[in-house]
């Protein structure tokens, strides 16, 4: 089998966090423009860290953001974080996946990776309740672009660097809960895998034509026989 790049959303596709990242921003925002429950009204699915906390400036500022704000609140958000993650009563790892990533972890030719708009502290701090941290060897982060077609980009490139060789697209597999997730697998080429395990429905992902939707990821066999038999005959 040809080496293939395994790239994860984290947020709704691997984890809940039951809240933490939003009480984190509410709580860094608050302390630097004494604006509580900034939050509110504002949707963090599929976007990158950076570019929520330019929102939040814009929505509540009436503003453009400065890099010097976002950069101090990203480092706010991400330092409040393990607080917020040990204390949620919701977080929970999401259905199938400790199987499937223990499943992939034991074929050689894959490499496991995370591709996501979390800071790359952030997505550590919030891996860190769960001990899943480890299957990840590599990822692309909001530290690296607030762009997300950049993240898998920047994922990529350290996940040919684990391998020792180029990787075709199609043996690029993004997964994500968000049609985000899968406009920016597209976007590089990747097979995109759509799970409908957060807040978008099976129905609204499909309408954006992943190669592959699954409900959730709990039937292990049929995920890898899906992925690793025909994801590159697309």
């Amino acid at each position: 089998m040809s080496k293939k790049l395994f790239l994860f959303d984290l947020d709704w596709t691997v984890i809940y966090t039951g809240g933490a990242g939003i009480w984190a921003l509410n709580h860094a925002f608050e302390s630097r423009f004494q604006i509580p429950e900034a939050m509110k009204g504002i949707s963090p699915d599929g976007k990158t860290d950076p570019a929520i906390i330019r929102e939040m400036i814009k929505v509540h500022l009436k503003r453009e953001a400065l890099q010097s704000e976002i950069d101090a609140l990203c480092q706010s958000y991400v330092e409040r974080l393990p607080v917020e993650v040990a204390k949620s009563p919701g977080y929970r790892i999401l259905p199938g996946i400790p199987e499937l990533l223990e499943a992939l972890s034991k074929i050689p030719e894959v490499y496991i990776g995370l591709g996501t708009g979390n800071l790359k502290g952030g997505a550590a701090a919030k891996l860190a309740r769960s001990s899943l941290g480890p299957y990840f060897k590599f990822g692309g982060f909001a530290d690296d672009s607030e762009n997300r077609p950049d993240v898998l980009r920047a994922a990529v490139r350290r996940g040919e660097e684990l391998a020792g060789e180029a990787i075709p697209p199609r043996q690029v597999i993004v997964i994500g809960d968000n049609f985000r997730d899968v406009l920016a697998g597209q976007a590089i080429g990747a097979v995109t895998v759509a799970v409908a395990s957060g807040p978008m429905k099976y129905d609204q992902l499909a309408e954006h034509k992943p190669d592959f939707i699954f409900q959730d990821l709990s039937d292990t066999h049929r995920v890898l026989e899906s992925l690793l038999d025909h994801s590159t005959q697309r």
